[in-house]
């Protein structure tokens, strides 16, 4: 381990262990700014805001099951339409909820290295994209990849989560 390895915080480490088990092809970069929201992940990264990946926790509003969606940044999730292709209505959860299922952080939840596994569903407008950002942990840490190896690495259910011409 380097000594540039040892200085990342644990959860960015969950993250590179993941991604290496499921040989997918990433670049962690720590920004200078911080990068809590797409807006911010893009300005860090010189990327567009559809670039980024915002790795967003819904609850089953029947089941109470964490659901990850891995949405494009330029995009909002159309909930009755989503919840359409999962097969319930979702409620967006609190912050503790969050931390739970995944052991991340709102601002930092990756797509892949959650401390229990979820069903993850990714945007299909993600595709258009020839290199995506996504959290890595903390607000600090993005890695980058193609949309195509986070799809097979997350094992997501390509989905549309916006009404076309939304």
């Amino acid at each position: 381990m380097s000594d540039a390895a040892a200085d990342l915080p644990d959860a960015v480490r969950r993250v590179e262990i993941a991604a290496l088990a499921k040989a997918l092809p990433f670049r962690v970069v720590r920004t200078e700014l911080i990068a809590r929201t797409a807006e911010e992940a893009a300005k860090a990264v010189s990327a567009e805001v559809g670039q980024i990946v915002k790795s967003l926790v819904f609850r089953g509003a029947e089941s109470g099951r964490a659901y990850l969606l891995l949405v494009s940044g330029a995009n909002r999730v159309d909930q009755a339409l989503v919840a359409g292709a999962i097969g319930e209505a979702l409620e967006r959860p609190d912050a503790d909820f969050v931390r739970e299922h995944t052991g991340f952080a709102i601002g930092g939840v990756a797509p892949l290295g959650a401390s229990s596994p979820l069903p993850v569903f990714m945007d299909e407008d993600l595709l258009g994209f020839d290199a995506v950002w996504a959290a890595a942990g903390t607000p600090y840490h993005v890695f980058e990849t193609t949309p195509r190896d986070l799809g097979a690495a997350t094992d997501a259910v390509m989905i549309r989560v916006r009404a076309t011409g939304a």
